[in-house]
């Protein structure tokens, strides 16, 4: 009876394990993990591999699974000022601070958003440039101040190309590999930036992986950078001297007698 029963056990149990759903998981790996830009650098693209583990093959091969991947470049403090004509001159009038605001987040993905989950989804991740919480720095302020300027802080970094989507900018290579493409702005910050990859399988999302990518100044421009930072005074100095002999040559070249 006893070996009857476990035999039985072992019978119920191996269509149970069989049928058990696959634990996915996402990683990726950067092409370079330091970028280093000079005065000349116009942009430029980067390249993010990426594989899947464990997936269903079937759910593959039906293109159910989805890949978005952000890179997000440092958090700084950003003021946006509104400009008004006073007596025929633009002066600014009002301001707002922003804290801890992504100065660059480049995002790219295997389809169109609306195609791949719910808007509250995204809210809830925080992803995409449109869901990217703007802390003001005074919170008291009258709440539709405060989604105008955060409007106009959004569509200001989108302009300027800091904030960027490239929609099928993930492409599948394989069942399990992907590859994404992120778009660095000419303008793109100094520092620490973080790339994520976020798995969707079904329109629900999965797994987040990350990675870290590191991009510095080089050649003559990092040796200004380096001596603006480390030799404050002097190179303040320096600039105020520089300006003065520039503006006395001008005047003695171009001196009329």
């Amino acid at each position: 009876m006893i070996l009857a029963s476990l035999l039985l056990l072992v019978l119920v149990a191996a269509p149970a394990a069989a049928q058990s759903p696959h634990q996915e998981n996402i990683q990726i790996g950067l092409s370079t993990d330091r970028v280093m830009i000079t005065a000349g650098f116009t942009g430029a693209d980067l390249t993010i591999f990426g594989a899947l583990e464990d997936v269903d093959p079937q759910i593959a091969r039906q293109g159910r699974y989805d890949v978005i991947v952000v890179l997000e470049g440092p958090a700084r403090p950003v003021v946006v000022r509104r400009k008004d004509r006073v007596l025929g001159v633009w002066i600014n009038l009002e301001s707002e601070t922003f804290e801890n605001v992504p100065v660059s987040y480049s995002v790219a993905t295997t389809r169109p958003f609306q195609d791949i989950t719910e808007p509250a989804s995204y809210k809830q991740l925080s992803l995409g440039a449109s869901n990217i919480y703007m802390q003001p720095a005074d919170e008291d302020q009258n709440p539709a101040t405060i989604a105008e300027f955060t409007a106009a802080l959004r569509e200001r970094k989108a302009a300027t190309g800091q904030y960027s989507e490239n929609v099928g900018g993930v492409q599948f290579l394989s069942q399990n590999l992907f590859r994404a493409t992120v778009r660095l702005a000419p303008s793109v910050p100094v520092g620490t930036h973080k790339a994520r990859a976020y798995l969707f399988k079904n329109g629900l999302f999965v797994k987040e992986s990350s990675a870290q990518l590191e991009i510095r100044k080089s050649g003559f421009e990092q040796s200004v950078f380096r001596a603006a930072h480390d030799y404050s005074f002097l190179y303040g100095f320096f600039a105020i001297s520089l300006a003065m002999i520039t503006g006395w040559l001008g005047r003695v070249i171009f001196r009329k007698d």
